[in-house]
Parts: structure tokens; sequence; C-alpha cells
């Protein structure tokens, strides 16, 4: 990484997607920059870890969404990485028996009536929640409730249906082999960053502002904050003078939910080569969980969970989280299925100190929010992340282009003051 100064004119706060961004941005100008990060590590939510040699696994942000409008394409070209593109179908299965074709049908003509109604409302100018705006009686209710829970990492009482429609999907979901947030973490490479210096206060009173550390303290002209709300909100971080009302009500009405990934590592191949690449599977008994198996060969399956279930198996532990994706496994492939398992890594992003959840929704009426949080204050305190991001929110690449736009805006408000 590069050296770090001691009195730079802009401060970036946070080493995830959005912070690396401003700085890749930063340095592109020529601005004096440092970036300060609280954990031991760059990436934020972006993090992936071997499982084994040469088994990248990706504990959060595992697909590059919207590919075709997706800087990260670009990035994972130009650094030789793999990626798979298509769009990926999830199978159905049933705790007795896998779903037939007209289930299929079924399931998807309520998803898109769902998508229907969530527009209508939209078009109406009525800011409802999503399950005040769709069927909720249907036979597909609690698949699609799932679905939301694991696109928001809330549950549909919870999120803006205008929120909703504001995202644009392209339907291209695209994984990386060597790992989303080793792709991520390759953007510090010659910035200078300064890892386990979580800022306590940012003080705007006087003509430079100060950030204290836990390393000591800086001078800058302007700042730019890209930690996530859910630090905003639990006043990990000291405004001297305090956030104005608005910029208060805006982080308010963008919290982080929950969305949790469970990993079963195999020591062979126990699904054969002819395998769905992805099975939801459904259940009266419990909650939906959907599984991605052998993802580019590797020997291991994830599961995915969201919401306030996520919230609760969180709080349960690991170990219950394993048991019931090996359980729910079981069902749909058979007891034999998990003989040749030999470990499971559980992610809690909500324990995380640093973070403290998965990503941002809006409150129902609160989608206008994503705006006031990107808002400036004076010129001088700048917002970037994916909760900023109205059109590409709980993406990486949302965080990353937020993080370049507050950058060419902090280096012009920071040059005009020298």
């Amino acid at each position: 990484m590069a050296e770090f100064p001691t009195s730079p004119d802009v401060v970036v706060i946070g080493a995830g997607a959005a912070g690396l961004g401003a700085g890749r941005k930063l340095m592109e100008l020529g601005a004096s920059f440092c970036i300060l990060e609280a954990a031991h590590r760059v990436g934020g939510r972006a993090y992936t870890e071997e499982l084994a040699p040469n088994v990248p696994f990706d504990l959060g942000c595992h697909w590059m969404h919207t590919a075709s409008r997706n800087p990260f394409v670009e990035l994972a070209d130009e650094a030789g990485f793999t990626y798979r593109k298509g769009r990926f179908e999830s199978n159905l299965r049933f705790s007795d028996d896998w779903s037939h074709s007209r289930d299929e049908e079924a399931c998807e003509d309520y998803y898109e009536r769902s998508s229907k109604a969530l527009q209508d409302v939209h078009a109406a100018d009525l800011d409802l929640s999503v399950a005040d705006a769709i069927e909720r009686d249907g036979p597909w209710t609690s698949a699609y409730d799932y679905w939301i829970s694991l696109s928001t990492s809330h549950d549909p009482d919870q999120v803006s249906a205008t929120d909703m429609c504001n995202y644009v999907d392209t339907d291209e979901d695209w994984p990386v082999k060597e790992g989303y947030g080793t792709l991520v973490a390759g953007l510090a490479t010659g910035l200078p960053v300064r890892l386990n210096s979580a800022v306590t206060e940012i003080d705007s009173s006087q003509q430079d502002i100060r950030i204290t550390t836990a390393k000591g303290t800086l001078n800058a002209k302007t700042v730019i904050i890209t930690v996530s709300t859910g630090i905003l909100e639990g006043g990990d971080i000291r405004f001297t003078p305090e956030l104005p009302d608005w910029k208060r009500a805006a982080i308010s009405d963008l919290p982080l939910g929950c969305h949790n990934r469970i990993c079963l590592a195999f020591d062979r191949n126990v699904f054969g080569d002819d395998h769905p690449l992805d099975v939801t599977l459904l259940s009266s008994e419990s909650e939906p969980m959907a599984f991605h198996i052998s993802p580019f060969g590797f020997n291991y399956v994830s599961a995915v969970t969201g919401g306030r279930f996520a919230d609760w198996l969180e709080r349960a532990g690991p170990e219950a989280s394993a048991d019931l994706a090996k359980e729910n496994l079981q069902k749909a492939f058979g007891s034999s299925i998990t003989e040749h398992m030999v470990r499971h890594l559980v992610t809690a992003w909500r324990g995380d100190p640093w973070i403290r959840g998965a990503y941002s929704a809006a409150r129902p009426g609160a989608a206008h929010q994503r705006a006031r949080l990107a808002e400036p204050i004076d010129d001088r305190l700048f917002f970037a992340g994916e909760a900023t991001s109205q059109q590409v929110y709980a993406t990486a690449h949302g965080a990353y282009l937020s993080g370049l736009k507050a950058a060419e805006a902090a280096h012009t408000a920071a040059t005009s003051r020298s």
C-alpha cells in the first residue's frame, strides 16, 4: 500500500467497495488523501475466504449484479478473473418431491403478478410496504417473501415498494470464481490505507476537520464517510456538531437487515456431474431455503437466509445454522448426501462490529431517503456506500460507483479551500 499522508486534503472513512472506489478516483485526480479502516482487512461486506487451497468462498457479495452495467466486470477482466455468465433458474423442491412444470409456471406467474402490483403502487405514488402491495393468500407467498428477504435482507412488511421498483435489474447475476471479495480487495493495491483505525469522532466545527481514530488524529479539508448505516445509526462515530435532523432521519429510514450464507463443504463430488445449480426447498415445516450447488465445480454447497429469520438463526449460533442447512439438504437429496461433509462455515453479518448487518432497505414511505443520505453537509462531509444508491443499492458496484462520485465532489471542494 502507498505511503500514508499525515495531513491529507481528503480523508475517506471505510475501505469497503465505496471507500476503495473513492480512493481510486482520488488517486486518479492526484489528490492528497488517505483511507481509514476500522477492521483488520479491506473489502467491507466483500470478503473471500479459502475453504481449502484454491477453493475460495465468498462470505459476502458473490454475484456481479446487473453485469452489463457493472464496472466490476471490466475490473475482473483486467485482473484475469473468471466469472460465469447467463441466467440461473432455481429448481423448486418440495419436502416430498421435485416440483412439476405446472408448479414452476404457477410460481413464476405469482412472481410476475406481484412485480406488477409493486409497479402499480409505484405508479400511483403510494409508497406502501411490499407486503401491503401484493397478494398474501396464495400458495407461493412464502417463496416470494423468502426472495424478498434475500434481495433486500428484510421481510416484505419492512420494505418500501417504491424502493424495490427503483432498483435497476437486468437479470444478469454473474458469480466470480476467484471470489468477488478478492476482486474488491484488490482495489486497495497502491492506496494509502490504514487498518485497525476505527474513527471515533469527526469534528467539523473548525476550519479544518479533525478526525479522531484509534491510532491518533488527522486533519483534513473534506471527509468522505462510507461506513454502513448500521454504524451511523449505532452512534459509533461522534459528530461535532451533531448531524442535522434530516441526515439522521435518512440514516434511520435506511436500516441494515440480515442476510447470511451457510457453507457445507465435502471431501468429494457427492452430487455427480448432472445436478441443478440452484435449488429452493419449500416445506410447510420450516422457512424456505435456497442452495447453490458445487459452483465452478467446487465441492461445497451454500445456503442463504434473510430477514428476521436470518437474524434469529444468527443468534442461535453457527451450529444451529449448519444443522438446519444439513437437514434441508437431506430432505432434497436424501440422508446419505451429507456423509462426506467435512466442515461448515457460517457468516454472521449482524454481529460484525464494523458493519452490523447485510445491506440497506428503505422503510415503507422512505424511498426518497437514499438521495438525502447521499447529500453532503456544508460541502465538507460527503457520504457514499450502497445505501446512497437509488438504483443499485445493496450491491458492491452500487457502493463503488457512489465512491467515485463522492470522491470527485470532495476533491473539488477541498481544492476550493486550498
